[in-house]
This record gives C-alpha cells, sequence and structure tokens, in this order.
C-alpha cells in the first residue's frame, strides 16, 4: 500500500501568501503533521507528496528538518486531478521519475489539509479497496444543499438524508485509478474533483462507500487552524509515561502516581533498566508527556538515559516534550533538602536538553 497527498494548492480561501498546507501550527507546517499520521502506519510503504514546482525545495526541508521517512516529493500540475496524476506516474512512468517506485497493489488519496487522519478509517478503506477496486470515506450532511434558478431563487433543494459528503481518505487497486487517469480527457483532469468518479466513469468500477469519523475535516479557512492547533494541543495531553527506577521507594511512589492519573488521562507505566530497548516502544507512539521518579541522588544520571532514548526516537522533532522530574529525598536529615549545587545541576540540564526541545520540570518530595 502506498499514498499519494496532493498538496498543490494555492489556499485562496484561507486568506494570505502562505498555501494552508505550509501554515505554522504550533510552530510546525499543517502538512506535516498529515505525513506523520501516515508515516507511523508500518504497512504504507511510500507516500508521496505532490506539490507546485516553486514549493519543491520547501517540501524537502520540511522533510529533513522533522525527521520524514518514506516521502517522495513530486511537482504537481494546474489542477488537483493533474496533480494527483503525477502523484501515480512516479509508480509507473520511468520517464517521469528517476527513481521509479514500487507499484503498489493499493493506492491511498488523502489531502494534504486533513491531518487527523487514523490507521482504523484508512484500514477499512483499503480493505474495501480490495475488494471492490474502489473506495472512499463519507460523512453526512451538515447543511441542506439548494439549487438556485435563473433568477436568483430557489429551484429546489435536495433531501439530506439521501445524500452524503464525500470525503478523504479514498483507495483504489493502483491498476483501476491509473487506468482511469490515463483514459480521462482533459476536461476531467481541469475540472473534475471527485477521484471516486473517474473509476466509476472510465473502469466500471462501482466504490464501496464507507462511514467516515468527524476528524476528517479539511482545512480550508483560517479558523480552521485555530481548531487544528486545539485539537492538537488536546491531543498531546491525553497520555503520560511514568518511569521509575527499581528502588522500593520510587516505585511506590510511582505506582501511585499512576493509580490518580488513569481515571483522567492514559497512563503508561515503564520501569528503567539497564537496556533502554523497552523504553523505545513507547517513546516511538504517541506519548509526549513523562514522568520519571528516582531518587535524588540517581536524578540526572537516569534522567539523561530517558534523554538520550528520545533523541534516538526523534519524537521532539515532532513536538516539545515534556519531562517532569519527581526527586526523592528520603534521609533522614530531612533539614538537608536539595543543596545548591544539586540545583544549579537540575537547572543546566534542563537549559540543555531545551536546545533539543524538551522542556524539563522538577518537583522534589521529602520524607523521613
Amino acid at each position: 500500500v502506498s499514498a499519494v497527498l496532493p498538496a498543490g494548492g494555492s489556499g485562496e480561501r484561507l486568506g494570505g501568501g502562505t498555501p494552508k498546507q505550509f501554515c505554522a501550527v504550533q510552530g510546525r507546517p499543517l502538512i506535516s503533521y498529515t505525513v506523520r499520521a501516515l508515516e507511523r502506519i508500518s504497512w504504507i510503504s511510500d507516500i508521496v507528496v505532490v506539490v507546485s514546482p516553486e514549493n519543491i525545495t520547501t517540501m524537502k526541508s520540511i522533510i529533513e528538518k522533522y525527521g520524514h521517512k518514506r516521502v517522495t516529493t513530486v511537482k504537481g500540475g494546474v489542477t488537483r486531478h493533474r496533480s494527483i496524476f503525477n502523484g501515480l506516474k512516479v509508480f509507473a512512468e520511468n520517464e517521469f521519475s528517476k527513481h521509479l517506485l514500487q507499484k503498489p497493489e493499493v493506492v491511498i488519496i488523502h489531502d494534504a489539509v486533513r491531518p487527523f487522519v487514523e490507521e482504523d478509517i484508512l484500514s477499512k478503506v483499503v480493505m474495501a479497496a480490495k475488494k471492490h477496486g474502489a473506495a472512499g470515506a463519507i460523512r453526512p450532511l451538515v447543511s441542506t444543499v439548494i439549487a438556485s434558478a435563473a433568477d436568483g431563487c430557489l429551484d429546489h433543494s435536495l433531501e439530506r438524508a439521501k445524500y452524503r459528503a464525500s470525503e478523504m481518505p479514498q483507495a483504489f487497486l493502483f491498476d483501476i485509478i491509473y487506468e482511469a487517469y490515463q483514459r480521462c480527457t482533459d476536461y476531467d483532469l481541469d475540472y473534475g474533483t471527485e477521484c471516486l468518479h473517474l473509476a466509476l466513469k472510465y473502469c466500471k468500477t462501482n466504490a464501496r462507500l464507507v462511514e467516515g469519523t468527524a476528524d476528517l475535516w479539511k482545512v480550508t479557512y483560517k479558523r480552521d487552524l485555530y481548531a487544528a492547533e486545539s485539537i492538537i494541543k488536546d491531543n498531546l495531553s491525553q497520555q503520560v509515561c511514568v518511569i521509575t527506577n527499581v528502588k522500593e521507594a520510587a516505585a511506590q511512589v510511582g505506582f501511585l502516581l499512576c493509580e490518580s492519573l488513569k481515571s483522567q488521562i492514559k497512563v503508561e507505566a515503564l520501569c528503567l533498566r539497564n537496556s533502554d530497548s523497552h523504553l523505545q516502544k513507547v517513546f516511538s507512539g504517541e506519548c509526549y508527556n513523562f514522568i520519571c521518579v528516582n531518587d535524588k541522588k540517581d536524578a540526572i544520571q537516569e534522567t539523561q538515559q530517558v534523554v538520550d532514548v528520545l533523541e534516538k526516537s526523534n519524537v521532539a522533532l515532532l513536538y516539545p516534550v515534556v519531562l517532569t522530574l519527581v526527586l526523592l529525598d528520603i534521609s533522614e536529615n530531612i533539614s538537608s533538602g536539595i543543596g545548591m549545587e544539586d540545583l544549579s545541576m537540575i537547572k543546566t540540564f534542563a537549559r540543555e536538553v531545551k536546545n533539543k526541545n524538551i522542556l524539563v520540570y522538577g518537583l522534589l518530595i521529602q520524607s523521613k
């Protein structure tokens, strides 16, 4: 399975000079979120991003900066359908690309400005496409569709219950959609909007319609960027990973933390050992909030181990990572507290990792 992301739009409805797919959301281009949503799915082998010629350099710099993998950038055409056709050609025409990608059985077509697509709906349209040749996500109509007469008055309206809005993602057997684009007219390429219709018109392939979820919406207007930012912030706060060392006090505090948090957010608990392999699974997921519980004297060394794994995973390239240190002082002399030397060391450590997009906070717990 491969994916083609048309991203050549000018974003006129958004306003301003920057195309919407390159507008920053939480300091990161919108298209990077969409690419990330696809590349974290292991069964998608290649992602082809089709952009206008003037934005090729911009797209390549985004791929490099955010460490995106399995992504190929292709020059788009003057219309949406011509851009999609260019994206498909990378799998089929040597003369169009110096590096011909392996032709997939199924190709996903998805808008670059729909960043919240989940694996579940992608899997459903792919499986439906394998069976029926084509498939696409749909959603109920929000508003009633009306037609106006020549004089500007109401002519008729459609019964909303009978109709659905066509959304993305859509999926096709590659040979079907590629043949459809080869056979379609210049009028289709210049004025058409619906890929499913091309498969039906030129290949007699009747697409299976799959009920989509509410998060498939498309960023179209400026207000949508604010909504996207709000959703991203909310998603980032929905999971926390509590990491403890093997010492009894740290393990006990970690357990109590997990118990108190799990009714509010998703909690993952890990024990820090010599090997960091058990951390990789969590760090390669969608968690960006970590609480490290350890003895005061081991704090920097053990937290550095966590930071090293975070760096290897490149997770901090995508969003800021919040790392909260819970330092346990279980010495009998409660007045000893945390010394100026300890405080200075923690502050220095926090400044250093901040440059790696990791934000460190500290909490000292003293007990006899």
